[in-house]
């Protein structure tokens, strides 16, 4: 990683241009309108520039800056993809381009975590990492009593470095809000943060691995590979061989790939119900279809506690959605905090958001594909300032949730499948099925929290 800015002196430096690239502009805008240019034209250059700086700095960043550009995919949702693009190619070119730990690196950690008797625990280890993250990486081993293994190892000092940069970045809510003023940043960026410290507690990855493969042993969809032992920077689990779900997304038959993103949903929505925790890293590189045909999954380091199982809300707003009773969508999304109390939100214009994300939900069967997802990415990458999704808020208690819809529904489009997503949602998602009084015009939305 020696050609990636790792000192913190180099790394606090790049951070800190943001700040005064932003002064910068503001100055430079403020000099514009002076001459005549409309101040809504003006405000949009200074986002754009603004957007622009705050990514390439980000993706110029490993460990924690780029742990946090992945979170906050909202910001990147509501950037026009020429800035967009590049971020997301930088961040895919380092992820990589990060060499695996040398082998002696691995051998230190493992006596640290394990003791200076750390083989006797293996009949075999590989040193070629199988399997590399932004945080560690995952070697192929043989346990003592004949089990194939995968060994997580966390990167020397990964944690530090991460939390190190977070802490930088918070710093710069007002960046953030510049680009999307209807966020409340502050509240968001410390949740984010909490989430991030918790993906680097191996016990807490533990804890919630062995709860999903409890859940499903056995089951008919769905296998998680159990836990064996841990220690702060050392898990070790289960092998689990499959088909990545990369190469089904490339491969499959229409069969498969409608299959998989089946269950894909089905686990997302019924683990809240099952488990009381949702997976929220659902990106391919997390999934295998197993040689018996079930959907295996992979690395709990990120999971959303959700004792109270999934949040009526969502399935009560769009049960509402599909009436067509946009005022008390409004009226639930305020009170969930969706939209801040100085926000105005023209209803057509929140109707037209709305409408496709739910539209999976008004028909019996719904095909996801790339051409879709590319209209509603068409739709947010617009920075002026009347664009719906710049006068939405993220609450902090649906960080986690929104990260998994995101990723979700691309994951989706990347396996076209057309499946009864409608069926699952009624199953799975409280709130949806349920009959409002005939009664009551306007029913009221559930409230959690």
């Amino acid at each position: 990683m020696s050609d990636l800015p790792r000192r913190a002196v180099t790394r606090s430096a790049k951070l800190a241009t943001l700040p005064l690239g932003f002064a910068g502009r503001t100055a430079l805008g403020l000099g514009k309108r002076i001459g005549g240019k409309s101040a809504e034209i003006v405000a949009q250059e200074i986002q754009q520039r603004t957007a622009d700086q705050v990514f390439k700095v980000l993706g110029e960043l490993k460990g924690g800056a780029m742990k946090l550009g992945q979170a906050l995919s909202i910001f990147e949702a509501a950037l026009p993809p020429e800035i967009a693009g590049p971020y997301r190619a930088t961040l895919t070119k380092l992820q990589d381009a990060a060499p695996p730990l040398p082998a002696p690196v691995v051998h230190r950690v493992l006596t640290e975590q394990l003791g200076d008797d750390w083989r006797d625990n293996f009949l075999s280890f590989d040193d070629r990492p199988t399997a590399a993250a932004s945080i560690g990486q995952v070697h192929r081993a043989v346990w003592h009593d004949g089990r194939a293994v995968a060994v997580k190892v966390q990167y020397p000092g990964a944690g530090k470095a991460l939390l190190a940069d977070f802490n930088q970045l918070a710093r710069l809510g007002r960046l953030f809000g510049v680009l999307l003023p209807g966020l409340d940043i502050k509240p968001l960026l410390g949740e984010l943060r909490d989430r991030i410290a918790e993906e680097l507690d191996y016990f807490n990855e533990a804890e919630a691995q062995h709860a999903f493969a409890g859940e499903f042993a056995d089951d008919p969809d769905f296998h998680v590979p159990d836990v064996i032992a841990v220690n702060e920077q050392v898990l070790v689990t289960e092998w689990m061989d499959g088909t990545p779900l990369s190469r089904v997304i490339a491969e499959g038959t229409k069969e498969e790939r409608d299959r998989a993103g089946l269950l894909l949903v089905r686990f997302l929505f019924c683990s809240p119900a099952r488990v009381g925790m949702l997976h929220a890293d659902p990106h391919p590189g997390n999934f295998r279809i197993t040689p018996d045909g079930r959907l295996g999954v992979l690395d709990f380091g990120a999971v959303n506690r959700l004792p109270n199982g999934y949040p009526p809300v969502f399935g009560t707003l769009t049960r509402i959605f599909n009436q067509g009773d946009m005022e008390s969508v409004e009226a639930g999304l305020r009170a969930e905090g969706f939209i801040r109390d100085h926000i105005t939100i023209d209803p057509d214009a929140l109707r037209g958001f709305l409408s496709p994300y739910i539209e999976p939900t008004a028909v019996e069967e719904f095909t996801f594909s790339r051409e879709w997802l590319q209209q509603q990415a068409a739709m947010v990458a617009d920075l002026r300032p009347h664009n719906v999704v710049r006068q939405l808020n993220l609450p902090p208690s649906y960080v986690l949730i929104h990260r998994v819809h995101a990723a979700g529904v691309g994951v989706l489009c990347q396996l076209g499948t057309t499946a009864r997503f409608r069926d699952e949602v009624i199953t799975w998602v409280p709130g949806f099925a349920d009959d409002p009084d005939p009664n009551d015009p306007h029913p009221e939305p559930v409230a959690t929290g």
